[in-house]
């Protein structure tokens, strides 16, 4: 399964709904960057994304983008093939 990390603060509720979607799909992890901990980190993750709000998720090397976004693309049917993606 592919790795899936995502750009987060410790009070976001989006942030919570993406985390519990991705576990519904059988992700085990989250590796979870709190950009409201480490500024340097929200830098990092506006310079990948181009955006200023979380989540910001990237399965892989694919930045699938926010909660919207990621549920969209469940909806689309295209979560778990990327979830699946070697």
């Amino acid at each position: 399964m592919n790795k899936v990390i995502m750009y987060s603060t410790q009070v976001c509720p989006y942030c919570q709904m993406a985390e519990r979607l991705l576990k519904s799909r059988g992700v085990e992890h989250v590796e979870k960057v709190l950009i409201d901990k480490d500024p340097t980190r929200r830098d990092e993750m506006m310079t990948r994304t181009g955006r200023r709000t979380v989540p910001q998720v990237f399965i892989g090397e694919t930045h699938v983008g926010g909660y919207d976004d990621l549920s969209a693309l469940d909806r689309a049917g295209g979560l778990t093939p990327l979830l699946e993606a070697a």
